[in-house]
Order: C-alpha cells, then structure tokens, then sequence
C-alpha cells in the first residue's frame, strides 16, 4: 500500500520536482516487531535536512499515523517516506510557496545474506559527488550510487565502497563504513559528501561504551589494508561485517567480533531488528 498526502494511490503526478530533479529526500526506516525502529532518529533527521532544503516537513504526528497505518498487521518490513517539493515551479526554480507531497509506502522485508555470511564488497571508480551545501542529507539525487552499483560484476558482493573526487572514503552505496585497528574505530567524515546515516549516528554514541575511541577523519583505501575489522551499517542490514574488498585493490578480514557486540548493543536498544 502506498499513501499519496495521506491517500491511498498507485500513482504519482508526472511534475512533481522529486521525479524531474531529483528535489526532495528520503528516509528507509525498519518495521520490526510491529513497530518502527528508531523512528524519533529518522523524523528528527527528515525535518533537519527538510529544513536545509528549504522544504516545510509534515507534523510528526501525521507521518507517525500514516506509518502505522501501513505497518498495521504487520510483523516486518521497510517503510520508504519520501518528501518532494511537490509539483510547480518553472524549470528549475521552485513555486514560492511549495507544497510539499508525502509518500509513504510499506516493502516486504528484503531476504539478507545469514549474520555470518563471509560478505564481500566492491572497491568502486565512480566517486561521489562533493557538495558541502547538501552533504549528509538523504536527497533523492543517487545517480552516484547507482553507477556506482553496476560496477561489480557478480552477485558475490554484498556492497560497494565508494571514494570522493580526491580518492578518499566516504561510505558504501547504501551504507556508512568503519574501519577498526585496535580499539579504534575510523569512519570517513561527511562534511563534503555522503549521507548521515542513523545506525552511524548509533554506533558512534555507542562506541566508547565498548572500549573504542572514535575517530571521524579522512580515510584512504590503503588503510584498509591495516584494518583489524571492516564493517558497513544501514537502517536494514543493520551492522555487517565484510569479509573481502575486491575491485582495484584485494583484501581480506577475519575479525568480526566488535560488529557483532555493537549489533547486540544496538538492537538491545531497539535501533536495528
């Protein structure tokens, strides 16, 4: 089922500036246990970067209804919101005032490599874009990402790792990566590209707790071949570990151990299912 501002639809109006530029964002929140994990996470974060974008976001209330309307009956799934500009507008340049359009749609929940699955990612060539101006935001432009996700050539990866112009890390197509060596834990920062992830956000308040010190730094790929342990996190897959970087480069890991206690912690905390 699919909620159009509030209505039940199978359609789209054809102008609405999300389909044309891309002008709106999104969030992928995990229905489990008939309930939305980490929801407070995910509308506080919708309605900073709807600000950012100068984007007005829907009452909370009104997304927290619709949201159960959808999931009502319903042991698991993935809840898309996605909120546009609406439609108007000539060309490029926004009606003043917009009218913003809500969609909000319920998904089967995806089938998912097993926890210990030796899961294999892809070092990829297309980079992503630098934009300091809408970085961290989950907009709805992800042609990166998906050039991006035809580079690998088999099924065998679970995901790929992509670099900015300057050929440092910034996160996975659909996830946030860390990197521990020790009992450091390095992710790349987001100031000039890549998406603010809520489980990124999870783990690193939930770190310290578990002996790690943090760092948010550059990160070049060739590190990864000093790493103890490589792990990508998103709001579905929740914390997975990586097992092999292919791509232009080779590497393999075998530790595991710090996803797995920040995967319990976590969903202990009701973040990830």
């Amino acid at each position: 089922m699919i909620l159009v501002d509030g209505q039940a639809a199978t359609s789209v109006d054809v102008a609405d500036r999300g389909l044309a530029y891309g002008d709106g964002l999104f969030e992928t929140i995990a229905w489990h246990h008939g309930a939305a994990l980490a929801l407070d996470a995910h509308l506080a974060r919708l309605g900073a970067d709807a600000r950012r974008l100068g984007l007005e976001a829907p009452p909370r209330e009104l997304l927290e209804a619709e949201i159960r309307q959808l999931g009502r009956g319903r042991a698991s799934g993935v809840v898309k919101l996605l909120l546009t500009r609406g439609s108007g507008g000539r060309g490029y340049r926004p009606a003043r005032p917009a009218k913003p359009r809500r969609i909000v749609s319920m998904h089967p929940w995806p089938q998912l490599p097993a926890a210990d699955a030796a899961l294999e990612a892809w070092l990829c060539r297309h980079p992503v874009s630098v934009n300091p101006a809408i970085a961290g935001i989950k907009h709805l432009n992800r042609l990166d990402q998906v050039l991006a996700s035809a580079e690998w050539p088999d099924e065998a990866c679970f995901e790929g790792l992509m670099c900015d112009v300057d050929g440092n890390l910034v996160e996975g197509t659909r996830s946030n990566l860390f990197v521990r060596r020790a009992a450091r834990l390095l992710t790349p920062g987001l100031e000039r590209a890549g998406v603010a992830g809520i489980v990124r956000a999870a783990v690193l308040a939930a770190a310290p707790a578990l002996g790690l010190r943090c760092e948010i730094r550059t990160l070049a790929p060739a590190e990864l071949a000093a790493a103890d342990e490589l792990f990508v996190t998103n709001s579905i897959i929740g914390i997975r570990s990586l097992a092999r970087v292919r791509g232009h480069a080779d590497w393999v890991f075998t530790a595991r151990d710090c996803a797995e206690q920040l995967a319990a912690h976590l969903r202990g905390q009701g973040v990830v299912a």
